[in-house]
């Protein structure tokens, strides 16, 4: 499922309501995914509290929301312009690609709770693209 030009459009619009609000959206996220998902928690293991809210799930809830907003920024080369963060991923985390996919489950779910009116079916389905394809790029070095 490649992005068309009204999908990264869609997108962008809809990245950019989210605004200030996206470090708690990151948060929430990652949070659910810990919690969803508990096999990513091996990733975390150094932290001394996984729980949702916990200061580690927010700093790097917000460290993931800058990494999707530098995505968005690059929406058009993704695969070129996520390259670092590819191979710190795969070389140096180590982290199981399958996380990106529920990761990205869990953003939709936040973002559908946090704007059920401007969260309509175009936007989800541009979304959801879009973090396909994000997921995609930052599995690129473990091929």
């Amino acid at each position: 499922m490649s992005l068309s030009s009204k999908d990264k459009d869609i997108v962008r619009a809809f990245w950019a309501k989210i605004g200030g609000k996206a470090d708690e959206i990151g948060a929430d996220a990652l949070g659910r995914m810990l919690m969803v998902y508990p096999q990513s928690k091996t990733y975390f293991a150094h932290w001394k509290d996984l729980s949702p809210g916990s200061a580690p799930v927010k700093k790097h809830g917000k460290t993931v929301m800058a990494g999707v907003g530098n995505a968005v920024a690059k929406i058009d080369d993704l695969a070129g312009g996520l390259l670092t963060l590819s191979e710190l991923h795969a070389f140096t985390l180590r982290v199981d690609p399958a996380n990106f996919k529920s990761l990205a489950h869990c953003f939709l779910v936040v973002l559908a709770i946090t704007y059920p009116t401007d969260f309509t079916p175009e936007v989800h389905l541009a979304v959801d693209k879009f973090l396909a394809a994000l997921a995609r790029a930052l599995s690129e070095k473990y091929r």
